[in-house]
């Protein structure tokens, strides 16, 4: 079977870190002799999922914390202020500067550093701040701290793969594909219509719309430098007066380094995906055609796949938010990424960008193993984003590895139910090459489209008032189902 480029859980209670197990030896650290294995750490996570569908570091023990800080990178993470205080644009409250300066008491007398808060690694907006974390009493102190919002160890999952290696590039492929003929039609000039467009009724809303003159950012790896199409081609054929631009907040580097990126372009492939079902020019080429063919489009690298399990790839997502947020141009923020609990950074970000109006369309999720208990995934989880699912052909089922849950805003069909392998037909990564993608992934992207298409039809709407648009729009309007939302989107109807 094909490999799907999908919002990859996998496996995700069967763990297996690749840390080293800690050395025994005689100059062990009391510390250290009182460190929880990896096994113990996995076994707590998955405790939690369990019942509450979320991981809660904050309740958490201190050693279990400490714990979880030592078997990653040592940095732990910590939210601080009162309640609502996510951010702060210009001067700290009284409550985020007495917390912020208790945490740098507690540092100086437990880890040697000093007092000053310029010392702390303190975000200039969202009210978190990331600090080395060596000795258990640190952690101890800190967990007695009030207006503290959250601990975030920087833990990730260790996916197990049938070779017993470590699950790595989670949603990537650069491999070219042959397109069934059955899964297209051309149109003008010379595009490839994606099949599953008909049924939402996408080409018919083009009457109306194209999503001209609307900005959407994308969160996700990147694009391909070597996709002409999403490069000096993004105007080809009938799409043309917009821009395409491109930017990395993602670090490939130790933790310390926090001014190096890697650049904007994907080294993964499932940016360009994403990016492809989105945006992808009404092209000459005989390629797949975007949904919102005629929008301006800002994608960012902030991760290096689609699983958040990577500190450098939550501080990418992070800054990337912010920067979308604070961009007047941009409306919509497509993110086709995500992880099985929720981030404590880049909850505030996401919280800061929908403070900014920004309509934020996110990934339900998509697991090979666990869709018959585990639910919708961060972020789309939180009330502040419009969670998104795949279907098949054949009804209200969900893909084969797609997720479900009362979290989920709207559907997109984008599977055969008689062939799997056959989903989406999307852009490949280089240039004259196509491929296909599956999941909640392209679902979103999509969905990120046909709001881009309401929004430019509408440009004086709010947010509300588009969302609403989308939901009136939805099979099930006025009901909402418990697992599937407001259900597929008829865009024509979205936009007249």
């Amino acid at each position: 079977m094909k490999k799907i480029t999908t919002l990859c859980l996998g496996l995700l209670i069967i763990l297996s870190c690749s840390k080293e197990d800690v050395t025994e030896n005689e100059n062990l650290s009391a510390d250290s002799q009182k460190m929880l294995t990896v096994e113990e750490i996995n076994e707590f996570i998955a405790g939690e999922l369990k019942v509450s569908g979320d991981v809660n570091w904050t309740d958490a023990s201190a050693l279990m914390l400490y714990s979880a800080v030592m078997q990653s990178n040592g940095v732990l993470t910590i939210g601080y202020g009162g309640e609502g205080e996510s951010f702060t644009e210009g001067q700290r409250s009284s409550v985020s500067n007495t917390a912020l300066r208790s945490i740098s008491e507690i540092l100086a007398k437990t880890e040697g550093v000093n007092k000053s808060t310029d010392d702390i690694a303190a975000d200039d907006i969202l009210n978190f701040a990331e600090v080395e974390i060596t000795n258990l009493a640190t952690v101890e102190e800190l967990k007695d701290l009030d207006n503290i919002r959250y601990f975030q160890p920087n833990y990730g999952l260790y996916l197990q793969e049938e070779n017993n290696g470590s699950q790595k590039d989670a949603g990537c492929a650069q491999e070219s594909q042959t397109i069934n003929s059955n899964d297209y039609r051309v149109i003008s000039p010379n595009a490839r219509l994606p099949w599953n467009f008909d049924i939402h009724n996408i080409p018919d809303a083009w009457s109306y719309s194209t999503g001209a003159g609307i900005t959407v950012g994308l969160i996700d790896t990147g694009l391909s430098a070597s996709q002409n199409l999403l490069g000096s081609g993004f105007n080809d054929g009938d799409s043309n007066g917009r821009t395409v631009e491109r930017f990395g907040t993602f670090i490939d580097s130790p933790w310390w380094w926090s001014n190096s990126t890697d650049g904007p372009n994907d080294k993964c492939g499932h940016g360009t995906q994403m990016a492809s079902v989105l945006a992808s020019p009404r092209n000459n080429d005989y390629m797949p055609v975007g949904v919102a063919y005629n929008c301006n489009l800002v994608a960012y690298r902030g991760t290096e796949d689609v699983l958040l399990n990577d500190y450098h790839e939550k501080k990418g997502v992070t800054n990337a938010l912010k920067a979308l947020g604070n961009r007047g141009d941009v409306k919509i923020i497509s993110m086709s990424v995500g992880y099985p609990w929720s981030i404590g950074n880049v909850k505030d970000a996401v919280e800061y960008a929908y403070g900014k109006g920004k309509m934020i369309v996110a990934a339900g999720g998509t697991s090979t193993t666990f869709t018959n208990w585990y639910g919708v995934i961060f972020p789309a989880s939180m009330n502040e984003t419009v969670a998104v699912t795949g279907l098949k052909d054949n009804g209200y089922n969900r893909c084969d590895i797609c997720h479900e849950g009362s979290k989920i805003d709207f559907t997109m069909v984008m599977q055969r139910a008689s062939n799997t392998d056959r989903n989406v037909p999307v852009l490949g990564f280089n240039s004259g090459t196509q491929a296909y993608v599956g999941g909640s992934s392209v679902a979103t992207a999509a969905t990120a489209g046909i709001a881009a298409l309401v929004w430019a039809r509408n440009p004086g709407m709010t947010r509300a008032q588009v969302l609403n648009k989308l939901k009136q729009a939805g099979e099930f309007y006025p009901n909402r189902n418990s697992n599937f939302g407001y259900g597929n989107i008829d865009a024509l109807k979205a936009v007249q």
